[in-house]
């Protein structure tokens, strides 16, 4: 099956830095230098990484101008007008009130915390959302947890919903990493998928975003949009690379019941992409980037070296993070909770969480077959691969020999590729023997990864297979 993805609706239904000591929670309000961190040290740590307290949080900001034809997320649209302020708007200055609620108001379950590595502010449009509440946001989180001097603060920003005193003002704040949704260069397309934006607000929202010298941001972009060609992809590929992003998030459209698009199109019949057509534009986002100095990381995400996500990547190595606001969910002891999507019940949630009647994790059991599926699963996503070592010795060597005697046939197709401890190829004649010895394969094998693109593009099937043999 073609790879359909996209990042956020991802996270939220499993539910997309640096270094950081345990700290007392007596001194949780200390923004603090980190120097070491707890993912570091994990080799040496018995405690697995699912059960670590975490140290990043998504922060839900559901604003937006309209809603966009193909989104299902759970935003509030406060109006299109381009000069229209919301530095006032009631809306959001309660929702924030709400968050900032949530946040002071979660259970404290671990006997340290180390101060948080990442946060990301994502939508909705968190650009619409004035600095000084964004302030109140991240001041109330420094309070809470903790927040490392030189974390990883990322706020998603929309063409058209800052100029360059709101960059400023959000940069003063501490946020260093900006994600650009362009999501196309052609404006016939950005019409036809709803944005409130237009191409000349594309290109001058690059430009405030140069002037402010932003070293570290991201571009967006969406493939497989309806009467979308080639010509119009590659277009949009070249004039990204020609913006110098130091990250690019490239994602396939996936149609959703719904969405304006999941009434008006049905995936592979015109005008949208055919099946081929979508596997022709993701091959040539692989090639255009990589020969362009971008290494593809993760399925749906390129950088620039020492540019990843470094939040993210918390998603991909299966570590614990919290969620907070409308629709958003936290991941704790190996265990995902959501919270409500609509305000009401969003707003319910939180004074019942404040009066002890609703709870801010699931509780239960975590299931090592559920657990197994979630490792690989998310570790395929990634250019690292399953690290077939570590997952023997979490579940057995039985296990990780029937996943690999499973991705045989895909191994000498060349769509799944096997590495040693060098992460040097091992040739697929060699491998064929290893699978069949589970004395040599943990010997030689270290990790499989998928082959970009090709087995990438059959990461959905690839994945199902993993799935029926960890947790049939």
């Amino acid at each position: 099956m073609m790879l359909r993805t996209a990042l956020s609706p991802f996270i939220s239904t499993l539910q997309l830095k640096f270094k950081g000591p345990n700290i007392s929670s007596t001194v949780r309000n200390v923004h603090t230098q980190c120097t070491s961190t707890v993912r570091q040290n994990a080799q040496t740590n018995p405690t697995p990484l699912y059960q670590l307290p975490p140290t990043s949080a998504y922060i839900h900001l559901p604003f937006c101008r309209k809603r966009c034809h193909y989104c299902d997320f759970p935003i509030v649209a406060l109006g299109s007008s381009m000069n229209q302020s919301h530095d006032d708007d009631p809306r959001i200055i309660d929702y924030v009130e709400l968050i900032c609620r949530e946040i002071k108001a979660t259970r404290l379950d671990f006997d340290q915390y180390p101060p948080l590595e990442t946060v990301f502010f994502g939508g909705g449009t968190p650009s619409l959302v004035p600095p000084r509440l964004v302030a109140l946001v991240l001041d109330t989180l420094k309070s809470k947890f903790g927040v490392c001097l030189n974390a990883e603060i990322s706020m998603e920003m929309d063409p058209g919903t800052f100029n360059a005193d709101k960059l400023r003002d959000f940069l003063e704040l501490g946020v260093n990493r900006v994600s650009l949704g362009v999501q196309a260069f052609q404006e016939e397309l950005l019409k036809a998928c709803g944005r409130a934006h237009g191409l000349k607000e594309v290109y001058e929202a690059i430009e405030i975003v140069e002037s402010c010298r932003v070293g570290n941001w991201s571009m967006d972009l969406i493939s497989s949009l309806p009467h979308q060609t080639t010509d119009m992809w590659s277009e949009s590929l070249q004039l990204t690379i020609d913006a110098k992003p130091t990250h690019v998030s490239v994602y396939d459209l996936q149609v959703e019941k719904d969405t304006k698009f999941g009434v008006l199109y049905t995936p592979g019949e015109l005008p949208l992409p055919s099946e081929s057509q979508s596997a022709e534009f993701y091959k040539m986002a692989s090639e255009a980037l990589t020969s362009a100095g971008y290494e593809h990381y993760e399925i749906s995400s390129y950088s620039k070296s020492g540019f990843k996500c470094q939040h993210n990547l918390t998603y991909w190595k299966n570590t614990s993070f919290y969620g907070f606001g409308l629709g958003s969910a936290s991941y704790l002891n190996g265990l995902r909770f959501s919270r409500p999507r609509r305000m009401r019940d969003y707003a319910t949630y939180v004074a019942n969480l404040e009066n002890g009647l609703a709870s801010d994790q699931e509780n239960g059991n975590v299931d090592p077959k559920d657990r197994a599926a979630d490792i690989v699963m998310l570790s395929l996503r990634t250019s690292r691969g399953l690290d077939i070592k570590s997952f023997t010795q979490d579940f057995g060597a039985s296990l990780a020999l029937s996943l690999c005697q499973a991705y045989k046939p895909y191994v000498e197709s060349g769509h799944v590729l096997c590495l040693d401890e060098e992460r040097k190829l091992i040739p697929a004649s060699e491998v064929s023997s290893l699978f069949n010895d589970i004395d040599k394969l943990e010997e030689r094998v270290s990790f499989i990864r998928l082959n970009d693109p090709e087995g990438f593009l059959l990461s959905n099937e690839l994945i199902s297979i993993a799935f029926g043999v960890v947790a049939p």
